[in-house]
């Protein structure tokens, strides 16, 4: 039998529970191009192309299935200026400013431990 989603400690959600939804905004959240991409808004919003040149090796299929899930959880809002061409910009939301703090430390830290991790996690060999 699945456990539920919230403890007896104030209501909070657990994560480890079957069942909880939590585990699907982790899944969100730790996808290497959801963590890029709230990266790349940190300092200003950015039209769809220049995050595309900003996340190196990201399809135009896979940024735009990103941005539309941050869109759908919160993280990101995206607005469209009636221009000719039409002009799109995607920027953080509050709740995207709040979840850019600990993925940048994240970022950080396999910059700074890279060379300390063992090659074949790495190089998926």
């Amino acid at each position: 039998m699945a456990t539920s989603c919230t403890t007896d400690r104030h209501d909070h959600h657990d994560v480890y529970a079957a069942m909880c939804p939590c585990r699907d905004v982790l899944d969100l959240l730790a996808n290497k191009w959801s963590a890029l991409a709230i990266g790349a808004l940190e300092d200003s919003p950015q039209r769809f192309g220049a995050l595309q040149r900003r996340l190196e090796g990201v399809s135009p299929k896979v940024l735009t299935a990103t941005l539309r899930r941050l869109e759908d959880a919160g993280f990101v809002t995206r607005t469209v200026y009636p221009a000719v061409p039409l002009h799109v910009e995607y920027a953080l939301t509050d709740l995207g400013y709040s979840v850019a703090k600990p993925l940048a430390q994240l970022r950080d830290w396999v910059e700074d431990n890279l060379d300390r991790i063992h090659p074949k996690a790495t190089t998926g060999a």
